[in-house]
């Protein structure tokens, strides 16, 4: 499959499960509450292109490419924005959204946000009842980087960390999460050697990865020291002319040892267009090869190399008691990693830039990379993280966002105390500002796409 119509089927596939789910969820709490719907658009808001009509439900694509809605009779709020609605049709007074109690009108908005927050559980817990969950291992490093942010610090093979950054008995991936968000920083670490706890510090390493500023320790955990097997070797790349195979196994870059695929893929893309003296293992013999990475039009730099079945992480079979707890725990992984992100960024101590906020252009080039890395399969964990996202996102009290929408109907309660109303002018100008507020939202995600895409 040509690699252009690769990527444009995951992003069609990722972006269009996420974000019609929640569509679907807004759709579906109106059905079961016996609402009618007036217009599915599963692209676009705005004025209608192109479309069919079943039953009384138009199912469209539309102008803006914004996302996507769901409208229902008797909601005329957004009508400027979709392109009016179908006057005249007779609708009987029960099915109108408008006529409906507030409560709701409260579960209707709920539907979007619900639905993409039960996919982004569904999937951890699938992957978990059919793969099984990761095993959990103890946080003693395995390898150490020579010159790298362990090294410095005086981390040693077999050492084993019992407190990080101020947490006490951290897992691995803990480690390696809050590590992302630490670049150039110093942080506490303690590790246990030979029965004493050693206190340290440790500065992780600054990297750059799509553009997003992220730390690492330079060092591999115990049970990730495998043997780094060649999977497939793109045809035409600098692997492939360098002499490379599929089975190959790394030795070692530049006379550094490579414990992991992720040592491999950094020692890479640090490398940029260097030539790099590379010794593989092929049927017990040693061999040679020099290479030079060649430059994506991401601007990454890769060789055309993908991991063998010598990568395989231990995973432990569980129930669905267990599956449930990895997903809620996937899930929350998540959540805190962006809520940690977005305090450095109001406490200053990270840039809007360096912050990892990706708008289309960013999301595009991250769904690229995951394809061209792990397949089809390896856009299920993106598609987590995405709907947990949008479903939070859309809680926001933005007009024309559900949270905008659900704080509408908190004013007109209030107002309802007093005998006043909103009316449907005011609605619509409240629309019309949050379409504003968003447009602007997306000008600004999108120069900091380009901005990283150019590397300015």
């Amino acid at each position: 499959m040509p690699d252009i119509l690769l990527v444009v089927l995951a992003v069609v596939f990722v972006l269009g499960v996420a974000i019609n789910i929640h569509e679907f969820g807004h759709f579906i709490v109106a059905r079961m509450l016996g609402m009618r719907v007036e217009a599915f658009s599963f692209f676009g808001i705005g004025p209608r292109i192109w479309g069919f009509k079943k039953g009384h439900t138009d199912y469209r694509i539309s102008a803006i490419p914004l996302g996507a809605y769901v409208k229902l009779y008797g909601d005329e709020a957004t009508s400027s924005l979709e392109g009016g609605s179908s006057e005249g049709e007779e609708v009987p007074k029960p099915e109108l959204y408008e006529l409906r109690p507030r409560w709701q009108k409260l579960l209707v908005m709920l539907g979007g946000p619900f639905m993409n927050i039960v996919l982004a559980l569904a999937i951890p817990f699938g992957i978990a009842i059919f793969q099984g969950v990761p095993s959990v291992q103890a946080p003693i490093v395995g390898a150490v980087k020579t010159d790298g942010a362990a090294d410095k610090a005086g981390i040693k093979v077999g050492d084993r960390i019992v407190a990080y950054d101020g947490t006490e008995n951290p897992t691995w991936m803990r480690i390696q999460e809050d590590t992302l968000l630490l670049p150039e920083k110093e942080v506490p670490i303690v590790v246990e050697r030979a029965g004493k706890r050693v206190s340290l510090t440790v500065v992780p390493t600054k990297i750059t990865d799509g553009g997003n500023t992220l730390g690492v320790l330079d060092l591999t955990p115990q049970g990730e020291v495998e043997t780094v097997v060649i999977g497939t070797v793109d045809e035409g790349k600098p692997a492939a002319a360098a002499g490379m195979k599929a089975g190959d196994i790394v030795v070692s870059i530049d006379g550094k040892q490579m414990p992991t695929w992720r040592e491999v893929v950094r020692t890479i893309r640090e490398a940029k267009d260097s030539p790099m003296d590379i010794v593989v293992n092929r049927d017990g013999e040693r061999k040679e090869l020099t290479m030079v990475a060649a430059k994506t039009d991401s601007g990454k730099f890769q060789v055309g190399i993908r991991p063998g079945s010598g990568l395989s992480v231990a995973r432990d079979s569980v129930g669905v008691v267990g599956a449930a707890g990895f997903a809620v725990e996937s899930n929350w992984r998540v959540l805190r990693l962006t809520g940690k992100a977005f305090a450095q960024m109001f406490a200053g101590e990270r840039s809007v830039k360096e912050g990892g906020i990706a708008g289309p252009v960013g999301i595009v080039q991250i769904i690229a990379q995951v394809v061209r890395q792990a397949g089809f399969l390896g856009l299920f964990p993106l598609l987590m993280v995405i709907s947990l996202n949008l479903g939070i996102f859309n809680l926001l009290p933005i007009p024309l966002l559900d949270g905008g929408q659900i704080a509408v109907l908190g004013i007109e309660a209030v107002l309802a105390m007093f005998g006043m109303t909103l009316s449907m002018a005011i609605k619509e100008k409240i629309q019309l500002a949050g379409l504003g507020l968003i447009l602007i939202l997306f000008a600004v995600v999108m120069y900091f796409d380009i901005a990283r895409l150019i590397g300015f």
